[in-house]
């Protein structure tokens, strides 16, 4: 029972301390499961690996933003495991989850997850590139 209260006292509290990073994730888990309606953009090519770029990037850079507010360095074994590693595995996770889990209303694509890996990699990169620069300074 020690150990159910210790995963819900790590949550309660990381959500407190990341709550806009809490509440991306709830949108991508979200967006990752409801019925995509028709649109015109649905012509322009590869729109849809743009969007997770952007998606993935977006959120990578606000998970960034909320630890760096909150920590003087970068410790990079936790930020590679929390920021980096945990979301592409996320990624796969959900991409696995909607090839086998939706009833055929949603597909498993392995270039999704390329995508967002893209997208968490950027914004790593663009964390560390600011925390240099800042550290410069």
């Amino acid at each position: 029972m020690k150990k159910k209260s210790q995963i819900v006292s790590f949550w309660r509290v990381n959500i407190r301390k990341y709550p806009l990073s809490a509440l991306c994730w709830a949108i991508i888990f979200y967006l990752s499961f409801f019925t995509v309606p028709q649109t015109e953009l649905d012509e322009v090519p590869f729109i849809d690996k743009w969007v997770h770029t952007v998606m993935y990037g977006g959120t990578g850079i606000i998970m960034w933003g909320e630890y760096l507010r909150r920590h003087n360095r970068i410790v990079i074994l936790r930020s590679t495991i929390l920021a980096i590693i945990a979301p592409i595995a996320t990624s796969g996770i959900i991409e696995l989850l909607q090839e086998y889990c939706t009833g055929g209303r949603r597909s498993g694509d392995w270039l999704d997850l390329a995508a967002n890996s893209l997208g968490v990699i950027l914004a790593a990169i663009a964390a560390y590139t600011f925390y240099y620069i800042k550290r410069r300074h």
